[in-house]
């Protein structure tokens, strides 16, 4: 049955014009590059604000770590770059994989409805999404869901948008309820909710905290990256954490710093057994994922993660990102996106074994095993001319290809434990019948 569905959605004739992806320059202009440090600033550096405020906290109080600069320059009320700006698309300061190609939040809405059939079609279910960026991830997927309306007709379905941005989630009403929503409900944990063009109620919470208990499929699409990190260095007197001071020489510049002595945060991030010369640690991530797998565990679902990221192996990837060019991290703060590869090591040891892990694997095999060759053909054989070929082949390339994002990206997934093994069973455990393979972590076959 699952295959049939998602046949019938890869299979469905009726399309929108593709995405008009960034100009065609270096990869670095269709999407986040996947490692390597600083980069060059632009010319323009804002007004400065932000850049003062830190120095003023810095003469005062001495040097801080790279995550309190990563949260100064990122989130803070007034200055910060996502509450001031956040600048996701053609536009901004870079282009996600959503901005794309609709293609991959189609098959990112088949994958969660594949799961949902998978654990028995519970009769709730709340999509959440960390950090929905304009909304373009959520849009495509509820299109998907409008497709497959009757598999979910006796299902009671709900999106819980997080997000901290005012901005964004403005952006995002527009885009999936065109403008109609409700500051300050009268639920007390959202601040906003609206119901989409299909009729399905959203939410907007800042904390997933505030999200309520049930049963849910979570998704983080570039979320993680964006989380605040601490760099730790090994040196000849050990382990020192990198700070981030004013440089004495030159006024009004900021400047990477070694710690003096190991921080509390060296003394509880870097693992004994640890082999590289440098690490970057993300704590945040880990509350997340624990708070993710705690949930999964008492009220069933599960939760994808799509970014770039490595399994433990790399070292110094915190870089910066302006109009979609690398950007030194320490110049004009508040104006440039600040991101780190995401570690999935990491956020493997912090499910603490609550759920069982997926992944990583590289964006282009998942697409490939969601059945994205297929899906392509049937739009490259409805489009009516050649210039929407052209950019639906394009899009292709830039999802798919391993020099791009197709080795740069990859997906991971919590699911309970039972969704890959079966409970144990004292009575006939020859009886079992197989448990449905994980779509996109194993090829879809639709024949």
């Amino acid at each position: 049955m699952v295959l049939l569905l998602a046949r019938r959605a890869l299979l469905a004739g009726r399309r929108r014009l593709p995405r008009p992806a960034a100009p065609l320059q270096a990869p670095a202009a269709a999407a986040r590059l996947c490692s390597g440090a600083g980069g060059e600033a632009e010319a323009a550096d804002g007004d400065g604000t932000m850049l003062r405020h830190l120095a003023r906290k810095l003469r005062a109080s001495g040097p801080v770590t790279v995550a309190e600069y990563m949260r100064e320059a990122l989130t803070n009320p007034g200055q910060g770059y996502y509450t001031r700006r956040g600048g996701v698309g053609e536009s901004g300061d870079f282009i996600t994989s959503p901005e794309i190609s609709q293609v991959f939040g189609e098959l990112i809405g088949i994958w969660y409805i594949s799961e949902w059939m998978a654990m028995g079609k519970p009769n709730t279910f709340q999509l959440v999404e960390l950090g929905p960026g304009r909304g373009t991830l959520t849009d495509d997927i509820l299109r998907v869901f409008n497709q497959l309306a009757s598999v979910l007709s006796k299902c009671d379905v709900s999106v819980h948008l997080v997000e901290v941005s005012p901005k964004l989630s403005e952006i995002q009403a527009m885009m999936l309820t065109g403008g109609k929503v409700q500051p300050n409900p009268e639920d007390k944990s959202a601040y906003m909710k609206g119901v989409s063009k299909t009729g399905i109620p959203i939410f907007w919470y800042r904390d997933i905290q505030d999200v309520p208990p049930g049963y849910s499929f979570y998704l983080a699409h570039e979320f993680f990256d964006a989380l605040p990190i601490h760099k730790f260095q090994r040196t000849e007197k050990g382990w020192r954490e990198v700070l981030v001071d004013i440089d004495p020489e030159v006024p009004d510049q900021l400047r990477f710093v070694l710690s003096p002595s190991r921080t509390p945060a060296t003394q509880n991030f870097i693992q004994p057994e640890e082999r590289r010369d440098h690490v970057e640690v993300c704590p945040e991530a880990g509350v997340i994922v624990q708070r993710l797998a705690s949930r999964i565990e008492k009220d069933g679902g599960a939760a994808l993660v799509a970014d770039y990221g490595h399994d433990g192996t790399k070292t110094d990837t915190f870089r910066g990102f302006r109009n979609h060019k690398l950007h030194n991290v320490l110049r004009a703060p508040g104006t440039a996106d600040l991101t780190a590869d995401v570690d999935f090591s990491y956020l493997r040891k912090m499910a603490q074994g609550r759920t069982a892990t997926l992944g990583p694997i590289k964006q282009r095999e998942f697409l490939k095993n969601m059945g994205i060759d297929l899906r392509l053909q049937v739009l490259l054989q409805n489009s009516g001319d050649t210039a929407t070929r052209e950019q639906l082949l394009h899009s292709y390339d830039m999802l798919m290809n391993p020099e791009k994002m197709g080795d740069c990206f990859n997906f991971f997934a919590l699911l309970p434990h039972h969704r890959l093994v079966h409970p144990d069973k004292k009575d006939k455990p020859e009886s079992k019948s197989p448990l449905p393979p994980v779509a996109g972590f194993n090829e879809l076959l639709l024949k």
